[in-house]
């Protein structure tokens, strides 16, 4: 799936990942459909530059982030 991901008012087009997880019926009788979808992204693409050096060597925060979402959609 492609779309335009927005972070502090920059706006960058990504693709996920996604898939499809299967479907079941709840306790309460809905039918539940869920997805799984997932994207690596640059942080400092959306500005996010922020950082502190480890006294060991190396930085806090990594340059790349991988956003995971989980859905679970109810049939109407």
């Amino acid at each position: 799936m492609t779309g335009d991901l927005a972070i502090k008012g920059v706006s960058r087009p990504v693709t996920l990942d996604v898939q499809y997880t299967g479907s079941s019926v709840d306790p309460y009788g809905n039918t539940r459909i869920g997805f799984e979808a997932a994207v690596a992204i640059n942080r400092k693409d959306w500005g996010l530059n922020w950082n502190a050096p480890l006294e060991a060597g190396g930085v806090l925060v990594s340059e790349k982030v991988t956003l995971e979402i989980a859905i679970s959609a109810i049939r109407q």
